[in-house]
C-alpha cells in the first residue's frame, strides 16, 4: 500500500495524530494522546494504526519515569534528481551564501541546460 493510499484511508483522529507527529518531528505517545485530547487507550490505537500503515515509527523509551513510545514520522522516499545536473550535485547544497557568478554554479547550469 502506498503512503498516499494509506493516508487517504485514515480516520479523522488518525489524520490529526499523523499531522501532530509530522509537525513536531516526533512526540512521546503519552503527550500525543494528551495533545489530541483522547484517552490513552484511543491514543495507543491511533499510534498502532499509523505504525501498521508505516506512516510513523515507534521506539520504546522512558519519559518522565514511565515506559512509553517515541513516535516519529517515517522517512519518505525522496527524489534527489532535482538537485542533479548530469553527474553534478547542485552547488547550493550546504552553502549559506549563494554566488550566482561562481564557476561551480555556471558549470552546474550548463550541465542542466545540456540535459534537455
Amino acid at each position: 500500500m502506498s503512503v498516499s493510499t494509506a493516508e487517504a484511508e485514515l480516520s479523522e483522529e488518525e489524520r490529526a495524530g499523523l499531522e501532530l507527529v509530522r509537525e513536531t518531528g516526533g512526540i512521546h505517545q503519552s503527550d500525543l494522546w494528551k495533545e489530541l485530547d483522547v484517552s490513552s487507550r484511543q491514543g495507543s490505537r491511533i499510534v498502532d494504526s499509523l505504525a501498521e500503515k508505516e506512516l510513523v515509527d515507534r521506539e520504546e523509551t522512558v519519559y518522565e519515569g514511565h515506559n512509553t513510545y517515541y513516535v516519529s514520522p517515517t522517512a519518505m522516499d525522496l527524489d534527489f534528481a532535482l538537485l542533479m545536473a548530469g553527474d553534478m550535485l547542485s552547488p547550493f547544497i550546504g552553502e549559506e551564501e549563494i554566488d550566482s557568478q561562481s564557476d561551480a554554479f555556471s558549470q552546474w547550469m550548463m550541465n542542466l541546460a545540456y540535459e534537455e
